[in-house]
């Protein structure tokens, strides 16, 4: 089994494709920064409570004009139905065939209850309008990321 590798700063952010508001959008297309959060699957604890801090604290990224864009491996249909039972504001990346997990390094060995297998790790990253990661999170805590996300970008402009 493959070990997780995330990118770091400073890094190449690899390119990504998503859907906002019917619009087919890549990394390329965007001119602010924006945060990329990988988590392992819809509609689960952990993955909830982070989509909901976000789009709790929704008002705060916009005005810090920050865009927040999710990735799982899960298909188009959970999606819709995670971003529909939440009213999640921001695009979620079906990643299905785990090309975006693995050029950001997110998908590997994992370990949960004695088991050994294979998933998307919960990592995001925050990448400058110019395609370099800027910071990278490789250990994310579900209830305070949103946070933390936030300071460091406030710090960051400053």
């Amino acid at each position: 089994m493959e070990k997780a590798n995330p990118l770091k700063a400073g890094d190449s952010a690899p390119d990504f494709h998503f859907e906002e508001d019917g619009k087919a959008l890549t990394l390329a297309d965007l001119t602010e920064p924006c945060l990329l959060y990988f988590y392992p699957k819809d509609d689960t604890p952990g993955c909830t409570k982070e989509a909901c801090a976000f789009r709790d604290a929704w008002s705060q990224f916009t005005s810090a004009g920050l865009r927040v864009i999710g990735a799982s491996g899960d298909d188009l249909a959970s999606h819709g139905k995670f971003t529909k039972k939440y009213g999640l504001p921001f695009p979620l990346i079906a990643d299905t065939d785990l090309q975006v997990a693995r050029a950001y390094g997110v998908y590997g060995e994992k370990k949960f209850m004695g088991k050994t297998y294979e998933g998307i790790h919960r990592m995001s990253f925050l990448i400058g309008s110019d395609g370099i990661i800027l910071k990278s999170y490789p250990k994310v805590k579900p209830d305070r990321h949103a946070a933390e996300v936030l300071d460091d970008l406030a710090q960051l402009q400053n």
